[in-house]
C-alpha cells in the first residue's frame, strides 16, 4: 500500500494515524497510487466559492448564485446543499427549501477569469488538459514523472494546494487509469477531496452502482434498461458485448466497455466544440410572439459573436423554450450552408418560434448553433446564400462597438427595446 500526505508530500510507511512529518490527517493510500496518471479536477461549488472568498462575511451562510426573481440555481455552496438546494433547481423551490439563503447574481466575467487561472496552473503540470467546462477538466500526466520528479498523484496534490493558496478556492481530484473512472472518483470525496480508483477494484467498485453512473446513460436509456431488468452496472457487465449491441445498437459497445471499467478515450486538449448557445430566463412568462422575436434576435447576435470569436460557423440552429410549467422544448433546423451570420440563423429560427408560440407562455428562450465547422466554410457558404456582402461589414462594425462599450451600446432595429440580463452562462459545449 502506497501512502501520500496531501499537505506536505511526505510518503509515510504507515497509513495509520497522522503524517509523521507535518501532523496532517489528510493521508491518501492506495496500492496503485503512484502508477495511475489520468485525472479529473473539479472546482468545489465554484461560483459560490468565489463569492464567499470575496465576501468573507458569507463564509458560514448558505449562498445561492442565480437570478432571484425568475431564474434557476446556477450554483450553490455546500451549506445550501444540506437544505436540499441543487444546481438547475428553479429559484422559487430553492428559496422554499432555504429561505435564509443569500442570493447573488452571477458574475461570469469574474468566474471566467478565475477559471482561466486554474487552467493555467493545470497546464503547468501537463499540456494534456481537456476542459469540460469553466471549472473542470481532465488531465493526462503520463510521462511527467521525470519532469516534475514526482508521480502524478504527488503533482496533483501539490496542484490542489497551489490553487488554494493562490486563489482561495478548493478543488476535488479523481485519479484513475481512464477518464470515465477519474470523473467518478472526483465526486467521491467532495469537497477538497482526492479519491483513487485503480484497476484491481474497478469492476467490484462499479458492480452495485446504478447504470445512470455510466457515461452517456441518461433518463431515457435508464428506463429502457430497467424494462430489460437492468438497473445495476454489474448486471450489464455480465452480458457480452454482442448481446448489448444487438439489443441497444451502437451504444451497446460503450455500455459493455464502461460496465467493465474500460474507456479508451484519450485526454484531448483540442476537444471539438459541439455547440454554442445563449439563453435567458425572462422576468415574466411571455406568450406574445411580437415580444419574443426581438429577444430571440438579441440572443442570436450573441451566438454569432461567439462563433466569430471561436473561428467557427454553424450548420444548424436549435431553438430552446421552457414553458411556464418548466417543460423544455427544443426545435432544430439545418441551414443550407455553415454560417456566422446572425441574420441567417434568425431567419431559420424565427419560423420555429412562430410554430411554438401558439398562446403558451414561456419563461425561458434560447438559441444555439450546432453542426459546427471551421469559419472558412462560412465564407464559401455565403457566396451561395444570397447574403448581402455589406452585411458582414455591418456586423463587424457593430461587434467592434459592443466589444468596446458593452452589448447594449448599439442595437439593430430588430432588437430595439430589449436588454439581455442573463441569469446563467451562455454555453459552449
Amino acid at each position: 500500500m502506497e501512502t501520500l500526505c496531501r499537505d506536505c508530500g511526505h510518503r509515510p510507511l504507515d497509513s495509520a494515524g497522522p503524517c509523521p512529518a507535518c501532523g496532517s490527517a489528510r493521508l491518501l493510500s492506495h496500492a496503485e497510487l503512484h502508477d495511475l496518471s489520468i485525472a479529473h479536477l473539479d472546482c468545489d461549488a465554484f461560483y459560490a466559492a468565489i463569492e464567499k472568498r470575496d465576501r468573507p462575511e458569507l463564509r458560514d451562510r448558505p449562498v445561492i448564485v442565480g437570478g432571484r426573481h425568475r431564474g434557476v440555481v446556477a450554483a450553490c455552496c455546500y451549506i445550501a446543499r444540506t437544505y436540499g438546494v441543487r444546481s438547475a433547481m428553479p429559484m422559487f423551490k430553492a428559496l422554499r427549501a432555504c429561505p435564509e439563503a443569500e442570493i447573488i447574481k452571477p458574475d461570469m466575467k469574474k468566474y471566467t477569469a478565475v477559471g482561466r487561472e486554474v487552467r493555467a496552473m493545470m497546464l503547468e503540470c501537463t499540456p494534456l488538459v481537456e476542459p469540460l467546462s469553466i471549472d473542470e477538466a481532465f488531465m493526462d500526466l503520463s510521462g511527467t514523472q521525470s519532469l516534475h520528479r514526482a508521480s502524478a498523484a504527488e503533482t496533483l496534490a501539490a496542484l490542489a494546494l497551489r490553487v488554494e493558496e493562490a486563489l482561495s478556492i478548493t478543488v476535488s481530484i479523481g485519479l484513475s487509469y481512464n477518464k470515465f473512472l477519474a470523473k467518478i472518483a472526483s465526486d467521491l470525496d467532495k469537497p477538497r477531496g482526492f479519491a483513487v480508483i485503480g484497476r484491481a477494484e474497478a469492476r467490484a467498485f462499479l458492480a452495485d452502482r446504478p447504470v445512470g453512473l455510466l457515461w452517456g446513460v441518461g433518463a431515457a436509456m435508464q428506463r429502457r434498461l430497467a424494462r430489460d431488468g437492468i438497473t445495476r452496472i454489474g448486471e450489464l457487465a455480465r452480458l457480452d458485448e454482442a448481446t448489448l449491441v444487438a439489443r441497444y445498437g451502437k451504444i451497446g459497445k460503450r455500455l459493455s466497455l464502461c460496465a467493465r471499467g474500460e474507456d479508451d478515450r484519450a485526454v484531448n486538449p483540442e476537444r471539438e466544440t459541439k455547440s454554442i448557445s445563449s439563453e435567458i430566463t425572462l422576468d415574466e412568462d411571455v406568450s406574445d410572439p411580437a415580444t419574443l422575436r426581438p429577444i430571440l434576435w438579441r440572443l442570436t447576435e450573441t451566438v454569432a459573436r461567439r462563433l466569430k470569436k471561436a473561428g467557427l460557423a454553424g450548420g444548424g440552429v436549435t431553438l430552446k423554450l421552457k414553458t411556464a410549467d418548466f417543460r423544455i422544448l427544443t426545435r432544430a433546423r439545418r441551414l443550407g450552408a455553415a454560417t456566422q451570420s446572425a441574420d441567417e440563423m434568425f431567419r431559420a429560427a424565427e419560423p420555429l418560434l412562430a410554430r411554438e408560440a401558439d398562446g403558451r407562455a414561456f419563461r425561458l428562450i434560447g438559441i444555439g448553433a450546432h453542426d459546427l465547422a471551421p469559419a472558412a466554410e462560412a465564407v464559401q457558404g455565403d457566396l451561395f446564400s444570397g447574403a448581402a456582402p455589406s452585411e458582414d461589414k455591418v456586423d463587424k462594425a457593430l461587434d467592434a462597438v459592443r466589444e468596446k462599450f458593452g452589448e447594449d451600446a448599439i442595437v439593430r432595429g430588430r432588437g430595439f427595446g430589449t436588454r439581455l440580463v442573463r441569469q446563467g452562462p451562455s454555453k459552449v459545449e
